[in-house]
């Protein structure tokens, strides 16, 4: 089965990279495209005077057709007509269609114009006189059995045929007399029917099959490629049984224009919105035979394949809408070929990394070893989740700086601490010098330092042993009183050439020459804090020579602040902490899902805390309203709960009338990293925030602080 599971990521990946290579051609379809060109004086008129074209569409068809988030059609044919909109100008609204059989009266009563997702056959169309498009997606069909089960064509085998995918019995009837064919309501019931035993196997079209598939309760069913049976996908006009002349010729027109469309749109085009359908929607497989056994390797690698899931949910979501929306299907490509990169060369080590485990087992060694690989690619993953969530936000334009005071003097500080151990463990020279005449600057105190380490890491990188690395700071202030902060790092180290310097904060660039060799990055760094820069009205520069180093210069304005006693704060805080807490802690933690909460209070309890699980935001708010004054010290609590989440949770211990409700410290866990969910934890009552994955060390230094 482990095996079965490695083959079909390994068929998705290579499928992916096959298609993706072709993507690159899409851009020149489109430009060719011109509607003026391809459509006739009477097809023009038509689409000048007709209104929104009502389309019918199944929402269980994945990938052809199905709902987004929002409720809308989503899918292979949703692309197909944004693509054919953008070609002829035609609009469409998507309405779904009921459950079960479509009569033609229901269709005709509710005035659709369209129905996607119908089965081409040419022989139906000229018996019956129905107007159907040209295909848009040839696929073919395929059998889905259960593993083992034999296919014999002359048996007698029950077949499960969705209420979608009635043209296929007359087909069936002819080449394969020996079916018993059952209809089901929906795909799923399909499968469920042929994963239950209820029937012996099923037919559906080629991406249709291999999406269901993947899911974990079908993992008992394979797909099986052995009919010679083509699936063609097009529209279906609808029009009455009996239609007048003028409304034929309607029809007629509409389907003309629609395969004009679909005849300008390139093969590597129509594969490109194939990629963005399935890997949108593509399972990734779990470890649940030796779940408990290896809980933290599993739990490690768990991180790594949902942030990749994320990863490329959030990605391809972004880069679709881009291309719907400016027509560059070019960008889409390289934009894959980046991901492939970047995303498959660690999942391949993680793969690798898991069969090594599995195959040694009993030396504990090994597994320590494979163990801490796996710790370093999931956390280079997860950098690249977070590079990625800042780079789409920044280029959106919906990044939010922090406008507070800070201490440059103490900034810089954190960031020589920061560098200092890591250049010395290298050994580098690294110093600071610092002309700072008005320290105290209103900013955002966290981006600034994001900026600085960044580009002192990747000055350490490209400098060998003995080198040098320099941090230099120089103020003034401008006609308007403002301050002007120049912060330049240099290096003597590799350099880069003048063509790279052109491209260095371009996202995802890399230098790939040979010194360069085993220095692994996502290439987003350099793009991300020149992006950041400008968001603070500065800049960020390079100036380097092959050889001899590099000057990276950090500009930026801001608007002095009054003196800032950050030290004597923290002080009289942690001074606060120690009086309020004692030395022995006990932590609730509420979370919802059994594996991380599981995970969690195991940790917590081997390093001594006391630990009570509450799997929900209600459950969390009745402990702790059942439990002695002063029990719980800390509650670490997840957001998105059933029943009561964690903001909701958090206000209501808030609000209770005992006097450890306002003193417990609660802390939000939760992957939901953005400013405004910190924002929204804050004003529900909540004293502190850590992101999901957690980092355990930091979330007990900070459990540590606070019994001190």
């Amino acid at each position: 089965m482990k095996g079965r599971k490695k083959v079909r990521l390994m068929a998705a990946a290579v499928l992916t990279m096959v298609l993706a290579a072709g993507m690159p051609g899409v851009a020149a379809s489109a430009q060719e495209a011109e509607p003026d060109s391809i459509f006739t004086e009477e097809e023009r008129a038509y689409i000048e005077s007709a209104g929104p074209l009502k389309v019918g569409y199944v929402r269980d068809h994945k990938p052809v057709s199905f709902h987004d988030e929002n409720g809308e059609l989503a899918g292979i044919s949703r692309s197909i007509f944004d693509r054919i909109a953008q070609i002829s100008g035609l609009e469409f609204e998507y309405v779904e269609l009921p459950a079960g059989s479509v009569t033609y009266d229901y269709l005709i009563g509710e005035k659709f114009d369209l129905i996607t997702g119908v089965e081409y056959n040419e022989e139906n169309q000229k018996a019956r006189g129905i107007l159907m498009s040209d295909p848009y997606l040839r696929s073919r069909k395929v059998i889905v059995a259960k593993d083992g089960a034999a296919f014999e064509p002359g048996s007698d085998l029950t077949v499960a045929i969705s209420t979608g995918s009635q043209t296929i019995k007359k087909v069936l009837k002819d080449k394969y007399p020996n079916f018993i064919m059952v209809d089901y309501g929906t795909t799923e019931q399909c499968f469920d029917a042929v994963s239950s035993g209820e029937v012996d196997l099923l037919i559906q079209n080629q991406y249709v099959a291999e999406y269901w598939i993947y899911k974990p309760i079908y993992a008992n069913l394979r797909v099986i490629p052995v009919l010679d049976m083509a699936d063609q996908l097009c529209f279906s006009a609808v029009t009455s049984l009996e239609p007048d002349e003028e409304e034929w010729q309607q029809r007629k027109t509409m389907i003309d224009i629609i395969n004009k469309s679909i005849a300008a749109m390139s093969d590597s085009e129509v594969s490109g919105y194939v990629i963005a359908a399935t890997t949108e929607n593509m399972y990734v497989y779990t470890f649940q035979d030796v779940l408990y056994q290896y809980r933290y390797t599993f739990a490690i690698l768990g991180i790594a394949v949902v942030s990749i899931c994320f990863l490329l949910y959030l990605n391809m979501h972004i880069r679709i809408q881009s291309i719907r929306a400016q027509a560059n299907a070019k960008a889409k490509g390289d934009f894959l070929s980046a991901m492939s990169h970047e995303i498959r060369t660690p999942l391949n080590g993680l793969i690798s990394l898991n069969y090594l485990m599995e195959r040694n087992v009993d030396d504990r060694d090994k597994i320590s070893n494979y163990l801490k690989q796996s710790s370093m690619v999931a956390r280079y993953l997860l950098s690249l989740v977070n590079n990625i969530l800042d780079m789409s936000k920044l280029q959106e334009s919906k990044i939010e700086l922090e406008h507070e005071p800070v201490n440059l003097n103490l900034l810089l500080e954190a960031v020589e601490s920061i560098e200092k151990g890591a250049m010395e463990e290298k050994g580098l020279q690294f110093t600071v010098e610092a002309n700072i005449p008005y320290p105290h600057i209103m900013g955002d105190k966290v981006r600034i330092q994001q900026i600085l380490v960044n580009v002192a890491d990747n000055a350490r990188k490209y400098t060998d042993t003995g080198g040098k690395v320099a941090i230099q700071v120089e103020q003034e202030k401008t006609p308007e009183e403002n301050i002007r902060t120049t912060i330049r790092i240099t290096d003597n180290g590799h350099g880069m050439s003048e063509e790279f310097q052109k491209k260095i904060f371009d996202p995802f660039t890399q230098e790939r020459i040979t010194v360069s060799q085993g220095n692994q990055g996502t290439g987003l760094g350099m793009a991300i804090c020149a992006l950041l820069a400008e968001c603070m009205n500065g800049s960020l520069k390079v100036k380097s020579r092959l050889g001899e180093g590099s000057c990276f210069t950090f500009t930026f304005v801001a608007n002095p602040a009054a003196d800032i006693e950050e030290k004597a704060d923290e002080e009289k805080a942690k001074g606060q902490d120690a009086a309020a807490l004692p030395d022995k802690m006990s932590i609730m933690v509420a979370e919802d899902n059994e594996l991380n909460g599981q995970i969690l209070a195991e940790l917590l309890t081997e390093e001594g805390y006391q630990v009570t699980r509450a799997e929900n935001g209600r459950r969390a708010v009745d402990l702790f309203a059942a439990s002695a004054i002063g029990k719980y010290d800390v509650i670490l609590m997840d957001i998105l709960m059933p029943e009561m989440n964690g903001f909701e949770a958090s206000e209501a211990i808030r609000a209770m009338d005992r006097p450890d409700a306002e003193t417990v410290r609660i802390i939000a866990c939760t992957a939901n990293s953005f400013k405004e969910d910190q924002d929204r934890a804050m004003e529900s009552g909540m004293d502190d925030f850590v992101t999901k994955p957690i980092d355990v060390q930091e979330l007990i230094r900070k459990l540590d602080r606070y019994a001190v």
